[in-house]
């Protein structure tokens, strides 16, 4: 994923709300979302290239998502793939909380990564780009790029304003959440970020949705869990020339965070 924002535990009827943005070069193959024929209990969308996912759940009521660090200084290709982070949570039983504490001594063999996952006992967060540990989120809107947790891009902004405007909307309807990502309005070179890319290219992924011949938005994933676990998964797809398909799900899992606010 490039860009998420999300709600935890901050409306009245949904104790998680998340719109995430999958950018990507469209020639790279994956499936989208659906159950694995390997792991039935798992229901994400697929990279094909290298087999992890970068957003889904699972029948235990764990979540992952994962976005990339973007340094353009830095291009090691001897790092591991940080989709078999989020793959191999889902895969497995074991909480987040031990699953980060584990993973933290060797963090670093994998590609830069901002990396969240959910379970009863939360939301966590974990970078192998920051000196801090991993860390359990408390109630609040969040925005999630390709920098640190909350790192105030122009995009990153724009969204979780949009969506602390959404949820205080005496409805929230999924259509509105679909449009703040949808959001193409370009970013003066003034506000651009420098993270070591061209010109060209950070103009290019300064917008909330991205567009061009070869790269852009792939997908946007929506998210919305009640307390009692009733959530509601949906993936739009996108070509490089036109929207694809929607798939939607709806699931009784064990609540994110349940344990947390008990």
């Amino acid at each position: 994923m490039c860009l998420i924002t999300f709600a935890y535990r901050a409306h009245p009827r949904y104790s998680l709300i998340l719109a995430a943005n999958r950018d990507e070069f469209f020639q790279r193959p994956s499936t989208p979302l659906q159950y694995w024929e390997d792991y039935p209990d798992i229901l994400a969308g697929r990279d094909q290239e290298q087999g992890g996912t970068w957003l889904g759940l699972n029948k235990l009521g764990q979540f992952a998502t994962v976005t990339n660090f973007r340094n353009g200084r830095d291009r090691r290709t001897d790092l591991r793939s940080r989709g078999h982070l989020t793959a191999r949570y889902l895969q497995d039983s074991t909480t987040a909380q031990a699953y980060l504490q584990a993973l933290q001594p060797t963090q670093q063999s994998y590609g830069a990564f901002n990396l969240l996952l959910g379970d009863q006992d939360g939301l966590h967060y974990l970078s192998n780009r920051s000196d801090a540990e991993a860390t359990r989120l408390k109630p609040g809107v969040y925005g999630l790029s390709n920098a640190l947790l909350d790192t105030p891009w122009p995009k990153l902004q724009h969204v979780k304003e949009g969506l602390r405007d959404l949820i205080a909307q005496p409805q929230l309807a999924p259509e509105n959440l679909l449009s703040l990502m949808q959001d193409t309005t370009p970013v003066a070179d003034t506000q651009l970020p420098d993270t070591g890319i061209s010109l060209e290219w950070e103009r290019l992924l300064s917008t909330c949705f991205i567009r061009s011949a070869s790269y852009g938005t792939r997908a946007i994933s929506l998210l919305l869990q009640q307390p009692d676990g009733t959530t509601e998964f949906w993936e739009h797809s996108f070509t490089e020339h036109e929207a694809g398909e929607t798939r939607r799900y709806t699931l009784q899992l064990p609540p994110i965070g349940g344990t947390a606010a008990s």
